[in-house]
């Protein structure tokens, strides 16, 4: 019905790029945006940039464009999150490989806890999987076509990936995805072998990019980025344990990457804005967020690696309406403005933790005033 209801902007939709972070079992926030944004059709995509879950998310939104348009995308992703869901894919305690060191039931169980603590502290699996099992590989080989998306070229598409030994990014393009290169995106190095390609070895993309936004600049001239985040910035509590601490320390580490990205737009965005740089030859970015706000901040960073089925809906829905209350409140900025405050999203700001905030531009250069985000 959504998309009923706004087929008379279907004349007048704009395209924008689309920036997925990966989080895990996080990632059907992601999927929920995508199926809203599909749906609804005031939006055209015309690149993605994506990581981990992001990337997974990505090959098989283009995968189903590439047979049916929006509604097959729509089909594909959501049996993708079943799938999901019902092998624990996204797990790195896979049940059927992980299960004779933890035992049954869900990944959230306590010994399965205990399990990960121990193999991120004291294993490796170059010791606990000589064999290189790898159950998430092959699970998109099994689950996604890359003929068609490598043969889908309406939408570009980049995933990001760590260089073992550079330890710079690397960014994969669809003309020659295959699984091995979305699996390298998703590579956590405690849990998987490093994946080699082309005789390279790689890890998760989080690490250097979650998700990059530079291919963004370079390869598109659409200016709108809209960054699906799910990993929370900000958290108003101290952790204490062990596994809190450790959480926190992943959190800070993945936005790493993207809150530096920020900071270059913003500088490269003043230098614009003032006259040092001209606009002819200097892409201003306009720069938006999807997020999932204190929903997803609610949760530990441990259900990033549960896959219960009620759970994936919840994130799923919760992404549904965090895109459409975004949709319906920034439209008309598409195309002209950020509606997300650079600054304060990257750096320090005297009112730290007390709000979310946006970018509102008064157009002539001045300097941005901060807003309330909805």
């Amino acid at each position: 019905m959504i998309g009923m209801t706004h087929a008379s902007l279907r004349g007048n939709r704009k395209k924008v790029n689309l920036a997925l972070q990966g989080g895990g079992s996080h990632g059907a926030f992601t999927w929920g945006v995508l199926d809203f944004l599909l749906e609804d059709a005031r939006l055209e995509i015309d690149a993605i940039s994506g990581t981990s879950a992001g990337a997974m998310n990505a090959v098989a939104l283009l995968e189903g464009m590439s047979t049916g348009g929006p509604q097959a995308a729509r089909k594909k992703l959501a049996d993708l999150w079943r799938s999901v869901s019902n092998q624990s894919a996204l797990s790195p305690i896979q049940r059927r490989f992980f299960d004779f060191f933890f035992g049954y039931g869900t990944p959230a169980s306590a010994l399965a806890y205990w399990g990960t603590d121990w193999l991120m502290h004291y294993g490796s699996p170059y010791e606990f999987n000589p064999f290189n099992i790898n159950p998430l590989l092959t699970f998109l080989r099994s689950s996604i076509d890359f003929e068609k998306v490598r043969a889908y070229d309406a939408i570009k598409l980049f995933v990001g990936a760590t260089n073992v030994h550079t330890g710079k990014v690397k960014i994969f393009r669809r003309p020659d995805l295959t699984a091995e290169h979305v699996m390298a995106s998703a590579c956590l190095p405690y849990f998987f072998q490093a994946v080699v390609i082309d005789g390279e070895p790689y890890w998760d993309g989080g690490f250097m990019g979650n998700p990059p936004l530079f291919p963004l600049f370079y390869d598109s001239r659409v200016p709108d980025i809209v960054i699906v985040q799910v990993n929370p910035i900000e958290r108003n509590v101290t952790p204490r344990s062990a596994r809190e601490i450790q959480n926190r320390v992943n959190e800070i580490t993945y936005n790493g990457a993207l809150l530096g990205e920020l900071r270059a737009i913003d500088f490269v965005n003043r230098l614009i804005d003032s006259g040092r740089l001209s606009q002819e030859q200097y892409m201003r970015p306009f720069v938006h967020r999807i997020d999932g706000g204190p929903f997803l901040d609610g949760f530990p960073a441990s259900t990033k690696i549960d896959t219960t089925w009620s759970l994936i809906e919840r994130f799923f829905e919760h992404g549904r309406m965090a895109a459409e209350k975004w949709l319906d409140a920034r439209f008309e900025a598409i195309g002209r403005e950020s509606t997300l405050n650079l600054r304060m999203a990257y750096a320090e700001t005297p009112h730290h933790g007390k709000a979310r905030a946006r970018l509102v531009l008064s157009g002539d250069g001045q300097e941005p005033q901060a807003a309330n985000e909805p």
